[in-house]
């Protein structure tokens, strides 16, 4: 069946539609126009700890309405990544209920005892025991996936460690990496695509980090937006070896010209060059 959009959308959620909480100018008026046409899209976090219903519902709280199918979490292509793996298999899950509910779902069971995988996601709560047993069943020849790299995440104290940063803590004790699952691996991408129905020539990535966003978009065959209403600066994207399709501002500058979102009539003087 032919897609009758021009584009398809996948957008990171952090740095481009929300800040601290806050909602960026402009992403609820994207939002709304995507969802206003039909046009197939599919918001994507590295953070693991709350479930699509839970993510909608605080972002509803902050003005933005996405549906709980348009939410797309690195807990939900970690689970999905598992059926593929090993259908039915066990986890020891160190992590919150945007990881347990994703794992539950696919018919995992969690287990401390014997598990075929030590999956590790994003918690607020890290508990010593919980990692010292992963450690021991890494040792013991539980196979070691992790959610995401992401090495620390923000908070209104400050950074917080994040689950690439206790990842390496269970790497160094135990001499075996995990596979890492969410951006910047493109297998991200590609779940999502999946899940939206989408190919990847027709659809475009947009996101707020070149390490994470425009790398694995890249990397997916994606055409890639960088928002600057984030992580990477203009000077900072102009020191990585690839480049993004376009730089903007912010979403703000889509509205109005999501069908045609690389038209080089309209303005960009964000845009590096």
């Amino acid at each position: 069946m032919t897609n009758e959009h021009p584009w398809n959308y996948l957008m990171d959620m952090d740095g481009v539609l929300v800040r601290e909480e806050h909602l960026v100018p402009g992403a609820d008026s994207l939002i709304a126009e995507l969802r206003e046409k039909g046009t197939p899209f599919m918001v994507l976090t590295n953070n693991s700890i709350y479930t699509p219903r839970d993510l909608r519902a605080r972002l509803l709280r902050i003005g933005l309405d996405i549906p709980e199918g348009s939410i797309w979490t690195s807990a939900l292509a970690t689970a999905q990544f598992l059926e593929t793996q090993r259908p039915g298999g066990s986890a020891f899950v160190v992590g919150e209920s945007g990881l347990t509910t994703a794992l539950h779902n696919i018919g995992y069971v969690l287990t401390e005892s014997d598990p075929d995988y030590v999956v590790l996601g994003e918690t607020r709560t890290y508990s010593f025991e919980a990692i010292t047993r992963a450690i021991r069943l890494v040792e013991g020849g539980a196979r070691f996936i992790a959610t995401n790299p992401d090495e620390k995440g923000p908070s209104r104290e400050g950074s917080l460690p994040a689950t690439g940063a206790v990842a390496a803590l269970i790497e160094k004790a135990t001499g075996r990496a995990p596979y890492y699952v969410g951006k910047p691996n493109p297998l991200m991408m590609r779940s999502a695509l999946r899940r939206l129905g989408a190919h990847s020539e027709n659809t475009l990535m947009i996101g707020d980090r070149m390490d994470t966003d425009v790398c694995s978009g890249l990397e997916a065959g994606l055409q890639t937006i960088l928002v600057l209403s984030g992580i990477s600066k203009s000077e900072t994207a102009d020191l990585f070896p690839y480049r993004p399709t376009k730089v903007i501002g912010s979403v703000a500058d889509l509205v109005g010209n999501t069908e045609d979102p690389f038209d080089t009539k309209k303005d960009d003087s964000t845009a590096t060059a």
